[in-house]
């Protein structure tokens, strides 16, 4: 029997670079002449996995949005792992926003690569949910490298993540 060869599918973000983001998006943010005199506040919850943007309006709040966006960008955190939630009024003239971190690949977006990788009929190519992460196995590492490139291709709301090649 050959040995079978398998990689991991995984998502997730590094918070120590969405800490390091969210820094430097308040410093910016102190700084900024628009910013003056108003609030504008960035608080990263790091146990939740959340962002809680709070500003003056909406105008406000969506360059709040992009300062911390592109912060995250040049930290190199996939947007893709973003779950923006809306707008909302709180207290005064404030609005609030909760940006969640998807750290882990959800049952559907699992199911959705575990498809992908059977509707392609790759040669003894499989793959099983394991919590998660997708476990993808393979006799052939050629095939297991057409895989990869196979979910690369596609989009599926999150930044996959290769791992535990073996």
């Amino acid at each position: 029997m050959a040995a079978q060869s398998s990689f991991d599918v995984t998502t997730g973000v590094d918070l120590q670079e969405v800490d390091n983001a969210v820094n430097q998006a308040q410093k910016e943010i102190a700084q900024r002449y628009d910013f003056k005199g108003t609030v504008a506040e960035i608080d990263f919850k790091r146990a939740d996995g959340t962002i809680d943007l709070t500003a003056e309006s909406e105008y406000r709040m969506d360059a709040l949005f992009d300062v911390l966006q592109s912060k995250l960008i040049k930290r190199g955190v996939p947007v893709k792992n973003l779950d923006i939630g809306d707008m909302k009024p709180a207290g005064g003239d404030k609005v609030t926003r909760t940006v969640k971190l998807k750290m882990s690949l959800d049952g559907d977006t699992a199911k959705k690569v575990s498809a992908a990788i059977k509707d392609a009929k790759l040669k003894k190519v499989q793959a099983a949910i394991q919590g998660d992460q997708v476990r993808v196995t393979s006799p052939s590492k050629d095939e297991l490298q057409a895989a990869m490139a196979l979910l690369r291709s596609q989009d599926f709301g999150v930044e996959l993540k290769f791992g535990n090649y073996r």
